[in-house]
């Protein structure tokens, strides 16, 4: 072999060598995931913002983005729809919990970009100081959003996803772009700060097409007032069932109804019970059986919290901080069935007359109880249940003496029971009992439900 043929051979194997290590080198920064920032608490106030997107083909391996590289590069696809994620006050100065099974939802769900904003440094230390960066963090992220437009995303396709301090973060995001993105989803809204703030300041319906809010915490860290379209209010926005009541429990007394929200939009995303809520005055008046459809303001289209278009909603015109309720499991995936359940009196009585309704199967109950008050007839009630109402088997009456007149005679209550699963049509008849029942005054009475599953 000669010295040329040798050269000529060292030369091949050196761009081979060369080539191999830019491939695997390449490979190597493809493989890279970002991990969201920690902060220390007496110095976690400075605000740095990043932006990590998790791609389909790699859904839990985030890529940090910057506003300089092409971010198609790493995995973006411009021609679909994009959740962009925002958490609120980090106390602990840590990735939130929760983050990674909102991610992995979406992406199981729906073909779209995730990508979360990170700004642990400056969301610790003390809430006010991460209240004060919210103006400097929504202009950050309003910069990047432009940078998509630039990229033909239209604002339409864009979702906000806003946890606490976030939901709001996200409408200040949307009153730069003067209300024409998407839609926001706040989880719990924040409520320090900006219950008394007004709409320039705070989430409000005009920050989106569509607005949307889920209010588990509104008596501590959440807030009151409706800053949306829809303000879904989860077992009257506070007091979540299955979460501790008693202050011994640690953090999680503190901070489990206000990321009820949060856990409860990952289950719906995941799971495919309808969650549905109802117009009301009151959450009071909801489990009195006052609300029973929603013809007044959807037209009879109930809002169902999800990924549908505006709630599901078919009407022209959104209406503005509608107040809807609905009532959820203590846990994971959280299904319930609302239940109307009606008491018909054959005859006035005398007092009022206090009846409890259980719905039995061979596995579980459920009861509720209403006042059919004196010189009434009519005496109704919500009853919420797990199993859907034609698979309830049997259901049991009961007269709740007051305890100064258990032990002396009273008259039996006779009557019929009628019953509808919500929304009540008022076309259609509820389905009663055939038989008049008699509650006598110690004797509960239980009697077969059969109703047809549809």
């Amino acid at each position: 072999m000669n010295m040329n043929l040798r050269r000529w051979l060292a030369l091949v194997l050196m761009v081979q060598l060369l080539f191999i290590f830019a491939e695997t080198k390449n490979t190597m920064k493809n493989q890279e995931c970002a991990e969201f920032q920690s902060a220390h608490l007496l110095w976690g106030t400075n605000l740095q913002v990043r932006f990590l997107l998790f791609p389909l083909s790699n859904p839990s391996c985030g890529q940090l983005l910057s506003q300089q590289e092409d971010i198609q590069e790493v995995g973006f696809n411009a021609s679909l729809g994009t959740k962009i994620i925002i958490h609120g006050f980090r106390a602990l100065g840590t990735k939130p919990s929760w983050i990674d099974a909102l991610i992995q939802a979406f992406l199981e769900v729906a073909k779209v970009n995730v990508i979360a904003v990170d700004w642990v440094q400056g969301a610790t230390a003390a809430y006010p100081t991460a209240v004060e960066n919210v103006m400097t963090l929504g202009l950050e992220i309003s910069s990047f959003i432009r940078k998509l437009l630039a990229m033909g995303v239209p604002e339409s396709s864009i979702h906000l996803i806003g946890v606490s301090l976030g939901a709001h973060v996200g409408g200040l995001v949307g009153q730069f772009y003067e209300g024409h993105l998407g839609r926001i989803t706040a989880l719990d809204p924040a409520g320090p700060k900006y219950t008394r703030a007004s709409p320039e300041e705070r989430l409000d319906p005009g920050d989106a097409l569509f607005v949307e809010a889920i209010h588990t915490d509104s008596d501590n860290f959440g807030i009151r007032i409706p800053v949306g379209h829809i303000d879904y209010y989860l077992n009257g926005g506070k007091d979540q069932p299955g979460c501790p009541r008693f202050i011994l429990s640690g953090y999680q007394y503190l901070i489990c109804d206000h990321l009820r929200a949060v856990h409860f939009y990952i289950s719906v995303l995941k799971d495919s019970c309808p969650m549905m809520a109802f117009p009301c005055s009151s959450y009071k008046n909801f489990l009195a059986g006052h609300c029973l459809d929603c013809s007044n303001p959807f037209l009879l289209s109930c809002p169902t919290i999800g990924l549908l278009d505006n709630g599901g909603l078919n009407i022209k015109t959104l209406p503005r901080e509608v107040k809807v309720y609905l009532a959820t499991a203590a846990s994971a995936p959280y299904c319930v069935h609302h239940t109307l359940v009606e008491f018909h009196l054959q005859q006035r009585r005398t007092s009022d007359t206090n009846i409890e309704i259980t719905f039995l199967t061979s596995n579980s109950s459920a009861s509720t109880s209403f006042i059919i008050p004196k010189q009434q007839m009519l005496g109704k009630g919500l009853l919420i249940h797990s199993a859907p109402l034609c698979q309830i088997e049997n259901v049991m009456l009961q007269h709740l003496h007051k305890f100064w007149k258990r032990n002396k005679d009273e008259p039996p209550i006779v009557g019929h029971f009628c019953t509808a699963s919500l929304p009540v049509d008022k076309n259609e008849k509820m389905m009663c009992l055939p038989q008049v029942l008699t509650i006598t005054s110690h004797n509960p009475l239980l009697q077969n439900l059969n109703i047809q599953c549809d």
